[in-house]
């Protein structure tokens, strides 16, 4: 299933920076960036747990927040780019 996992990390401290980081490079590990702050990612529901629980433990839940949108297994449909950041076919052939 396509997940959208979009998150806000208070960063006015240098503890929140380091959530950032943290927040992004787990983020990475599991899709793709779309947005500074927004990665789509294909994940099964053992995947979605795992990084579910990941980023659940690096959040300052005071201050931070973090959202799934769960497009589902038929997102083709239901995503509509415009505009220059172009992205790679997440089901396509991946070449090194």
């Amino acid at each position: 299933m396509m997940v959208l996992i979009t998150y806000d990390v208070n960063t006015e401290t240098e503890s929140g920076k380091r959530r950032l980081r943290r927040v992004a490079k787990q983020c990475v590990n599991y899709g793709q960036r779309v947005q500074n702050s927004v990665f789509e990612c294909k994940l099964d529901n053992t995947q979605f747990r795992q990084v579910r629980n990941i980023l659940e433990q690096i959040i300052d839940k005071d201050k931070d927040s973090l959202r799934y949108y769960m497009l589902g297994n038929n997102y083709k449909d239901k995503v509509i780019h415009v505009g220059a950041k172009e992205t790679y076919d997440i089901d396509g052939p991946l070449v090194f």
